[in-house]
């Protein structure tokens, strides 16, 4: 069994080994890093550099200037009361300063600034009430003060310096690693080695080390790229390894269910379906990615896909991450299904007792041979007959691990994986990498554009008079409510006081939806949207993603500067699902940033998904780009997905490339990568490779 190699002990040490790092600062290290390691402060990138400017008295200094001074410690002004600061008065030859201290300890400062001591202070010259101020200085070193001072993304109780001191102590435990990147490609780049580059990362000397696309940070960018992508190709042929199965793929329960269709399928349809043939009549196994905006068709190409596997004997499963997604897929297809005469099942978590047991023999003894379910599905007690192909929905709220669990379900499974989130190229690569991709752009046949409006929010009374006479000709409307930074409780305040106005305009047709509300009452709600009990839903984000009610043609999102571009887009695609023209009402701030203006413009303009998706990488950065942090996808430490994008593409050939010559990573090139994979803890890549 091999394990990680010993020359990188020094880095997954704990933070809290290092002197002055306690119990409740190692928390704060957690909070900021992700992590307690020393090597997730050593990848904890600087921002900025201070440039410290020396001046030879007070008055000297400029106003909004950053300076250092020398002075002497005058008088202490403790705080009357919290709410106050503290403050302390120093003097020079020139003249005075008020060095100012918010939430400070008395005891702390008097021991730092006892009266008639000199010190030197840094912190930016400011005006108040005709006086000179600091707030919050720095104390330098008399004898050896610092010129400048690096700048790091902070957490509240963390202070610069002392997240630089624990930086340095972490730097001093870094060790020197043989080198994974090929001799000819690191002169060619003129790249430093891998210390080198750790080193020079912490200790800029200006702004401009800082850029991307200096050499350190490059080279550190390209590793973790290459470990991204050399696991992903030691999973691809892991997969390929495995034993896979050919399926017919024009049989006559696909034909039947594809002559039931209203109308042609779309050329981009066409084209998903021949390459998942293609995959399919192959004896290896399928692992594809269907991506495909909302609303362009991707059930359906699936559920022709999953026709193969019934045509030849087996059965197919249909995976959604929620319940209200499974029971809906279940809408979508059942007239098809039945039009077939195709039995099928669906377990969600909501089946209980007798019921779930019914259909978890139909599903045991190959009765149904179509099953759609939530992650219900993976649980240890659910046996297929002959599972052979899975397609998984919106795969960036499972892992990869799930994907996995699925298919092993089945003998040669193959594995369809399906989003409505469009995804930049680049982010398709560092997620699904290990897999191939198949896109359908446009909408199918029958749909119309969305009217997309900007509308200010001091109008807002205005239209929420003027939705009557479209409710009583029998139209649904969408009221998404924003997210409001990291707060529930503060997004349900928003909705709930949204849903009470416009309770008082139109009584019980008013539904509210929110993350906070059971399972079973959100379905509730929605049940009762979507059959036209409710002719307005007032909404959290919950609804983003997949809910089909095709009466529903007036979007309104309120606040929409406060929404990435991708998450408006998928908002926008829960309206213009039938054959009514419908409208999206983007109600924004008066007070709108540039960047802002330029978002809802992009969003005006077009309905491309990637082209969306494309834009909103190269605003926000790719941690932000699902809406959530948490949505499965890589977020990368060292590199910038948007700056170091051909990095990518490089480091994913050298991946092809290597596991060509080196499949077992043996050589010592080989042996250096597993480290790089240990680095960056792809442990799970290193159990791959020895498995076979």
């Amino acid at each position: 069994m091999s394990q990680r190699p010993f020359v990188l002990d020094p880095l997954f040490r704990s933070v809290g080994t290092l002197n002055g790092v306690g119990p409740r600062t190692l928390k704060l290290y957690e909070k900021l890093t992700g992590g307690t390691k020393i090597l997730d402060v050593v990848f904890h990138k600087p921002v900025g550099i201070i440039e410290r400017k020396f001046v030879p008295d007070i008055m000297s200094a400029k106003i909004g200037e950053t300076v250092c001074v020398r002075v002497i410690i005058d008088s202490h002004t403790p705080n009357e009361r919290k709410s106050q600061p503290y403050r302390i008065r120093a003097r020079d030859h020139s003249g005075f300063v008020e060095l100012v201290f918010f939430h400070a300890h008395e005891d702390w400062i008097s021991k730092i600034y006892p009266l008639g001591k000199e010190v030197m202070i840094s912190g930016q010259m400011d005006d108040y009430k005709g006086g000179r101020q600091i707030t919050h200085p720095d104390i330098l070193d008399l004898e050896a003060p610092e010129r400048t001072e690096i700048v790091y993304p902070l957490t509240a109780g963390l202070s610069n310096k002392m997240l630089r001191k624990t930086t340095l102590a972490c730097l001093d435990q870094t060790p020197e690693l043989h080198e994974w990147i090929d001799k000819t490609h690191l002169s060619r780049m003129g790249w430093p080695d891998w210390k080198t580059s750790i080193l020079s990362l912490h200790n800029p000397t200006s702004e401009a080390d800082l850029e991307p696309s200096n050499p350190a940070p490059t080279r550190l960018a390209y590793d973790e790229f290459l470990a991204n992508q050399l696991t992903l190709a030691i999973l691809r042929l892991k997969q390929r390894k495995l034993k896979g199965r050919s399926f017919t793929t024009h049989g006559p329960q696909r034909q039947k269910l594809l002559s039931s269709l209203p109308w042609p399928l779309t050329s981009f349809q066409t084209e998903a379906l021949s390459e998942i043939d293609a995959n399919m009549a192959a004896p290896h196994r399928m692992l594809r990615l269907l991506q495909g905006d909302v609303g362009s068709g991707k059930t359906i190409v699936a559920a022709l896909a999953m026709m193969n596997v019934v045509d030849s004997g087996a059965q197919a499963a249909l995976m959604a991450p929620t319940e209200i997604l499974a029971r809906q897929h279940i809408e979508t297809l059942k007239p098809y299904l039945d039009a077939a005469g195709i039995p099928f099942a669906i377990l969600t978590g909501r089946d209980k007792g007798k019921a779930r047991e019914a259909i978890v023999e139909d599903i045991r003894t190959g009765t149904a041979k179509i099953i759609i379910g939530t992650h219900a599905l993976f649980q240890e007690d659910i046996a297929f007959a002959d599972l052979g192909l899975a397609v998984i929905d919106e795969q960036h709220r499972f892992g990869v691990h799930q994907r996995l669990q699925l298919s092993n379900k089945g003998m040669g499974t193959d594995v369809l994986v399906m989003t409505a989130t469009p995804i930049p190229r680049t982010l398709t690569l560092t997620a699904y990498g290990d897999m191939e991709v198949s896109r359908i752009v446009g909408k199918p046949a029958g749909r119309k554009a969305i009217d997309t409006r900007l509308i200010p929010q001091d109008t807002l009374d205005d239209m929420i008079s003027r939705l009557g006479e479209q409710i009583k000709k029998g139209v649904q409307i969408y009221w998404v409510c924003p997210l409001v930074e990291e707060s529930e409780i503060l997004d349900l305040a928003a909705a709930e006081e949204r849903y009470l106005v416009l309770q008082q305009f139109y009584g019980d047709k008013v539904g509210l939806i929110h993350g906070r509300m059971k399972p079973k009452d959100k379905d509730a709600v929605m049940e009762k949207f979507a059959v036209g009990e409710l002719s307005i839903l007032v909404a959290t984000t919950v609804i983003e993603v997949g809910v089909n009610v095709p009466n529903a043609t007036i979007m309104v999102i309120e606040h929409a500067e406060r929404f990435g571009l991708a998450q408006l887009h998928q908002l926008r695609g829960r309206v213009g699902r039938g054959d009514q023209q419908s409208y999206c009402f983007l109600v924004y701030a008066n007070n709108l940033t540039q960047t802002a203006r330029e978002r809802l413009k992009i969003l005006r303009e077009t309905e491309d998904g990637f082209l969306i998706a494309e834009k909103d990488l190269e605003l926000r950065g790719s941690g932000e780009v699902l809406g959530t942090k948490q949505s499965g996808l890589i977020e990368f430490r060292l590199a910038n997905l948007t700056a170091h994008a051909d990095l990518l593409i490089s480091a994913r050939h050298d991946s092809a490339l290597i596991l060509e010559k080196d499949p077992d990573l043996k050589t010592p090139r080989g042996q250096a990568l597993r480290t790089l994979l240990y680095l960056f803890e792809r442990d799970q890549a290193i159990s791959y490779l020895r498995s076979g």
